[in-house]
């Protein structure tokens, strides 16, 4: 099985980390609660809580398009409200459905 591997980067706004904190716990939850193909997703905040990194592992591109489904309008609050400069680093080779949701979200990556 081929799995889809990536690291998403972001910064936390000056004054925002317990509003980031409580929208990143909705995030865990929501992913914890639907997701079917989402087997790693941990979060990991700097030690001066400025920067997130998420490590992330699907079964697949359609497990993290079915992710964004279910996570959407949560991560949508955290990026509107609390988060700034999302970048995404795949580790694996993305399917031409991701990169189109990844462009119409204007999500940088590499």
């Amino acid at each position: 099985m081929s799995y889809l591997e990536l690291s998403a980067h972001f910064t936390v706004r000056p004054g925002c980390l317990d509003g980031f904190n409580k929208q990143a716990a909705e995030l865990i939850r929501i992913t914890r609660e639907k997701d079917t193909g989402t087997l790693r997703y941990d979060w990991f905040l700097s030690s001066d809580g400025t920067e997130c990194e998420v490590r992330e592992t699907y079964t697949g591109p359609e497990a993290l398009i079915e992710h964004n489904r279910h996570i959407l309008q949560a991560r949508t609050k955290l990026f509107n409200e609390y988060a700034d400069n999302h970048f995404m680093i795949f580790y694996s080779e993305p399917s031409q459905s991701l990169l189109d949701l990844l462009k119409a979200h204007q999500v940088g990556f590499k």
